[in-house]
């Protein structure tokens, strides 16, 4: 996967954490959508592996 792919997504994850669906989906929907057929399956992949922590709420210090 790409490292700009990885960052979308995790930045995708983190405002899903936030309620931020909207934003979440602008950044994560385009490099889903532009995706080989070898990222497709890493994206997966990844999104399965790390479903949990879209659900997660943020950790507060």
């Amino acid at each position: 996967m790409r490292p700009s792919t990885l960052r979308a997504l995790k930045r995708a994850a983190e405002l899903t954490r936030q309620n931020r669906f909207t934003e979440a989906v602008l950044i994560a929907e385009p490099v889903i959508l532009t995706a080989d057929r070898q990222e497709e399956a890493e994206i997966r992949g990844w999104l399965m592996c790390h479903a949990a922590e879209f659900a997660a709420e943020k950790e507060t210090h």
